[in-house]
């Protein structure tokens, strides 16, 4: 069954009723009328909420159970798909995906989060918080992609790295710092997509790539707008007021026009609803990327990601006073 949130509650009862009239009409029955009349109806009111979506509700399309995750667009963009596990140090980490596939029959290296379906999938991928052995993963894939001069595509979907005492014993920070600074000296095209959530260092840490793209219903921040909240007012319930100020989604990230370079387009109601439609485009938004990408050489890569992350630092001189 399809998990509804709590602002999309007034389209339950019409489309149970549109479910009820489709079970019971028969050839002596006919309510194609009346269902006609309730899916225009349905549909109406499903444009008018998605057009009217607070901060706070994009948030929640972002964590939707239902929205594909890396996987997903392993299956549905990618062949000959060929997962890589652990660290060679410690373990594997189920958090982070790492392999080779092929994209239009031409060979690269993906990289994503991975959460869970189920309570017991969600414990396995640990909420899709990745510990330091899944960044280190991570960088193995990529310097193996970037000694055979396959691309690289990453899908970050994550609430953040994992911030348990083990994780931090294991050196997450320095796991998170190392692959900050080896990816963006990679000499191959890096595409980073965000799929649902980016939170903090723990997407940042396979997000340094030559495009940034993210998906319409997707969130990027420094913080959770949880955790902002119990940080300014000491009360995690204020994560819709944290997310007005955090300014998180892609529409408000793209009007800043150097932090990310595309925003994929989802089907109306999110990803879940539709997600073949809303792979193929994710699909075609690659492609684009990856073709105008593929013209530079490798130090023009190299220069162009160093470039696009240095623009996002803004400088002012303040006048001091003799």
């Amino acid at each position: 069954m399809q998990a509804y949130l709590d602002f999309e509650k007034p389209l339950v009862d019409l489309e149970q009723k549109i479910l009820e009239l489709r079970e019971y009409s028969t050839e002596s029955v006919d309510f194609s009328s009346e269902l006609q009349k309730l899916e225009k109806k349905a549909e109406k009111l499903r444009e008018d909420i998605f057009s009217k979506l607070t901060r706070w509700q994009r948030t929640q399309l972002a964590r939707h159970p239902g929205r594909p995750f890396t996987l997903d667009f392993i299956q549905n963009i990618f062949t000959d798909w060929f997962e890589l596990h652990g660290d060679r140090n410690f373990r594997d980490d189920p958090a982070l995906v790492c392999g080779f596939a092929r994209f239009d029959g031409q060979p690269c290296a993906v990289i994503g989060h991975q959460k869970g379906r189920d309570t017991k999938e969600k414990v396995i991928r640990n909420f899709g918080m990745p510990n330091p052995e899944g960044y280190r993963k991570a960088l193995r894939i990529m310097q193996m992609a970037e000694q055979f001069g396959l691309p690289i595509f990453t899908f970050v979907d994550t609430p953040g790295a994992y911030p348990g005492i083990g994780a931090e014993e294991r050196g997450q920070a320095e796991a998170i710092a190392r692959n900050l600074r080896e990816m963006a000296a990679l000499k191959v095209p890096v595409i980073v997509t965000v799929t649902g959530e980016g939170g903090s260092g723990g997407a940042l840490a396979v997000a340094v790539g030559n495009r940034v793209l993210m998906m319409e219903y997707s969130v990027y921040s420094v913080i959770s707008p949880e955790g902002c909240a119990a940080i300014l007012w000491s009360d995690g319930t204020k994560g819709p007021q944290a997310s007005e100020a955090l300014k998180l989604t892609a529409a408000d990230i793209n009007e800043l026009g150097c932090i990310i370079d595309d925003v994929i387009e989802e089907p109306l109601g999110g990803a879940h609803t539709n997600t073949t439609l809303a792979t193929e485009n994710v699909k075609q938004c690659l492609k684009k990327h990856l073709d105008e990408l593929q013209q530079l050489s490798p130090e023009e890569l190299v220069e162009q990601r160093y470039e696009k992350f240095r623009a996002m630092t803004v400088m002012q001189e303040l006048a001091v006073e003799e």
